[in-house]
């Protein structure tokens, strides 16, 4: 029997992947950096074996399934390629493997994770589902009828799959480090699309989503008028949103959603129009709407105190904006406190004014240093230049995170794609 080796097991899209060949009953292992990462929660809990890098980990009877992070030099894939054992690179074996289920892959500059969890629990109301969520989540059921996938654009990596349908949320610029340009991204959007092979569920009022080609049937969903999909009568309170939905202009039903914010309903909406498309009940999309609890790192709220602290992964001008606007319509009465950290300083660099725009819809702005990534160079950039156009923002560390304890009956907003959670945790330590 073949046995399945991750050559770092621990990424986002890998270790849900190796939790799905577990749970479909592959024999599964992996290596990877010694570092705790919160993705590793899910191989620990089905206790699936993973190690430190080592070139000893390879053996004649595995096939090594690769990290797109890993170059060909890195000792382990060295030592494949020197026994003559496959190597796979992740997004080809994925691509691969969703040929054997109804496929859904679920792309977008934003709310790709989200959505993913949604539907993934929609529709599992109703079929057997297999899903691969961007947050380190994988599910793998024998028998599945559906497979559902985050699809990332970065580095055109999505292209490796022809998948049965694509919900496409949103269309902006994103990755400068890769993209020159958001005419760039569309065009990788735009060559996944010709890929599809049933059908496209996409955002009408994303501007670039409108001019889409496709061979396939593309239905339309958002909150203006010429949607095929379209959410009317909004009702926002601090207990989640109600919407109405018409399709082609004909009321289909009302539904109740547990969360906040437009981007919500649009998620929401997507998962609705597939989900109709497929003939799924409707008391089954209706019920399983109201019962989804979220994704990791996205919104996650936990109370200490007379305070709120949420954790999102929000590292865009735009996903900055959706988290504070979230926070007022849940908490309308309560400061909203942003503790910010840049995620690269290409993107720091290239959205300077933006980022400064969105965080200035904050009560008050606390910045962390700019976490950086391996490939890239600094520069001139520092989180000073990012202070300067924010007025009354403040520099933080963790040494002196418990200034934020001042805010008394606030909502802290911890945002980040680098490693804002030791900020958190720094924070819940100094309360405790």
């Amino acid at each position: 029997m073949t046995v399945y080796h991750f050559v770092g097991i621990k990424g986002t899209g890998m270790s849900p992947l190796a939790q799905i060949l577990h749970d479909m009953n592959y024999e599964v292992q992996g290596s990877d950096i010694d570092k705790r990462l919160f993705t590793q929660q899910g191989l620990e809990e089905r206790r699936i074996p993973f190690f430190s890098f080592n070139k000893e980990n390879i053996k004649p009877d595995h096939t090594v399934i690769a990290g797109n992070a890993f170059p060909d030099t890195h000792e382990e894939l060295d030592a494949a390629n020197k026994l003559g054992v496959p190597v796979i690179r992740y997004h080809r074996f994925l691509g691969d493997f969703m040929q054997k289920f109804t496929s859904v892959a679920i792309t977008g500059s934003h709310g790709k994770t989200s959505t993913t969890g949604l539907l993934s629990h929609v529709m599992r109301g109703a079929h057997p589902t297999s899903f691969l969520i961007g947050d380190g989540t994988g599910k793998g059921v024998e028998n599945s009828r559906y497979f559902i996938v985050e699809a990332c654009e970065y580095r055109r990596h999505f292209l490796s799959y022809y998948p049965d349908y694509a919900i496409m949320t949103n269309v902006d610029f994103d990755h400068p480090d890769y993209f020159s340009n958001v005419d760039d991204v569309f065009d990788a959007f735009q060559e996944l699309a010709l890929q599809v092979q049933k059908g496209i569920i996409a955002c009408g009022d994303d501007e670039h989503l409108q001019k889409i080609q496709a061979k396939v049937p593309v239905l339309y969903y958002g909150l203006n008028d010429d949607n095929d999909f379209q959410a009317r009568n909004v009702e926002k309170s601090s207990d989640g949103t109600t919407f109405d939905v018409f399709v082609r202009n004909t009321f289909f039903s009302s539904f109740k959603i547990p969360t906040f914010g437009n981007h919500n309903v649009l998620n929401a909406l997507s998962v609705i129009a597939l989900c109709h498309y497929e003939n799924i009940d409707l008391a089954v999309i209706k019920e399983q709407l109201q019962t989804f609890e979220g994704v990791k790192r996205r919104f996650s709220e936990k109370r200490i105190g007379t305070q709120v602290l949420i954790d999102d992964y929000a590292h865009h001008p735009t996903e900055v904006k959706a988290t504070v606007e979230s926070a007022r319509q849940k908490y309308p009465d309560r400061e909203i406190v942003a503790v910010f950290q840049p995620h690269t300083y290409t993107r720091t660099q290239t959205f300077l004014d933006e980022f400064a725009t969105s965080l200035q819809l904050a009560d008050q702005v606390y910045l962390c240093d700019i976490f950086g990534s391996a490939r890239e160079n600094q520069g001139k950039l520092s989180i000073f230049d990012l202070q300067a156009k924010i007025d009354g923002s403040m520099l933080i560390n963790e040494k002196e995170i418990e200034r934020l304890k001042r805010h008394e009956n606030s909502v802290l907003l911890f945002m980040g794609a680098g490693d804002i959670q030791k900020f958190e945790e720094a924070y819940e330590k100094t309360i405790k």
